[in-house]
């Protein structure tokens, strides 16, 4: 699949977004020592009116990267599954990725409780809490069993598709695919034909990649003129543990990796660069999905292997974004001096396993299940304003180990199939 789509050299695209990343935090670093430290409103207004443009071409890159998605889930899903030609086959490569997400998950949550115990962040926090029952602009989405299934079982195979609801998708696509190998040659012209549009939206990917250092530039361009990098220091220490806590789950994820791949974890890791810089730089998962659909092809990975287990994982194995959680609530638990025994602790994270997945999709889906989840606690929502600040530049990090977990699992389940090239 890989061999008919042809892109600029990795390494190449990688300088680039680079070099977009540190040029966006000088810049808007730069903007904000000089017009962010201003009282005048006409300075005021022509910092925001910058911020708006940047907003802007970010959102173009993040509204490309949408209309690839779910046409590239749907085609390379049902080809993978009509090639695949049983059941049977189906429900092995889905049950090997759930049990990985799941562990991975448990993981994820239980280094996250055990980091932000010993560090214990918020105990410092020497600022200003905000008062209780303080408005914290979030979608009142709970986390509930109706919503889960909702958001699993589509309604309209249309509406999936233009809201991007994966795994809607997913799910719509495997009835597809299944039907397809089930009717055998009456379904092949239209195998066929989503083959190659598989191969169209490849092909589309890379014309978009283009566009990818412009994106990273003005995404981080943004968030540092907004908030300077003194924002780095006023929470560096929570910054700093977090992302001390991604590394270390990175390296977990990949040692467990290694046992299984052996020196191909590498090469792997050297394929994953662009896509994990991608997501870092946007703080956005979904802009790094096509590239690193191309990518985990590109490094021997199954594509119906692949077709299956990175949509699923996009739903359900968000490895970072686990960490986060765990993190996030037990922070503002200790900025407001509110203690949580171990047997809570453990409580919530296993509330976390299952809730994490049911609003899986909904704009800042993180923060509403750590709010359901500080409001079953007794821990005042509102303490979500102490992060609000600082959660682009969290994101980023939650965002390219996302990645980072979804390759792994795609790799692994490759393997266990014997399917890695």
């Amino acid at each position: 699949m890989m061999a008919q789509t042809h892109i600029a050299p990795p390494n190449r695209q990688t300088l680039y977004v680079a070099i977009a990343l540190v040029a966006g935090i000088i810049v808007g670093e730069l903007l904000n020592v000089m017009l962010g430290s201003s009282d005048t409103v006409q300075t005021k207004s022509i910092l925001n009116q910058i911020i708006e443009v940047f907003s802007v071409l970010t959102d173009i890159f993040l509204r490309l990267v949408k209309m690839i998605i779910a046409p590239l889930v749907f085609s390379t899903l049902v080809v993978g599954m009509a090639k695949m030609g049983d059941i049977q086959t189906v429900g092995r490569i889905g049950i090997k990725a759930l049990a990985w997400f799941f562990s991975a998950s448990v993981v994820s949550l239980l280094l996250g409780l055990l980091l932000v115990n010993l560090f214990e962040p918020g105990r410092s926090l020497h600022i200003t809490l905000p008062a209780i029952g303080t408005e914290t602009g979030l979608s009142q989405i709970k986390p509930t069993l109706g919503n889960f299934v909702a958001h699993i079982v589509p309604k309209s195979f249309t509406e999936a598709m233009a809201t991007n609801e994966i795994l809607q998708i997913v799910v719509f696509s495997m009835f597809f695919g299944i039907a397809c190998a089930a009717i055998g040659d009456p379904a092949k012209p239209t195998v066929k034909l989503l083959d190659s549009l598989a191969h169209i939206m490849l092909k589309i990917t890379s014309y978009v990649m283009h566009y990818a250092p412009v994106a990273v530039f003005s995404a981080i361009a943004s968030v540092v003129a907004q908030q300077g990098i003194g924002v780095l220091l006023s929470y560096g220490k929570f910054i700093g543990e977090f992302y001390l806590g991604l590394l270390l789950l990175c390296i977990l994820l990949g040692c467990v990796s290694f046992l299984f791949l052996g020196r191909r974890v590498l090469s792997l890791l050297s394929h994953i660069r662009e896509p994990m810089l991608l997501a870092f730089g946007t703080a956005s998962s979904e802009s790094a999905y096509p590239k690193l659909l191309q990518q985990l092809e590109r490094f021997g990975c199954d594509e119906k292997v692949c077709g299956l287990v990175l949509p699923l994982g996009y739903s359900f194995n968000l490895d970072g974004s686990m960490m986060y959680m765990t993190f996030a609530v037990l922070f503002i638990a200790q900025a407001y001096g509110i203690d949580m025994p171990v047997a809570d602790q453990l409580i919530m994270l296993f509330v976390l396993l299952f809730t994490s997945k049911g609003v899986a999709g909904v704009p800042r889906a993180s923060l509403i299940v750590i709010a359901a989840t500080l409001s079953m606690f007794k821990i005042p929502e509102a303490g979500l304003l102490l992060l609000l600040g600082i959660d682009q530049i969290l994101d980023m990090g939650r965002s390219a180990t996302n990645v980072f977990g979804n390759s792994m699992a795609s790799a692994l389940v490759s393997k266990w199939e014997k399917a890695l090239r």
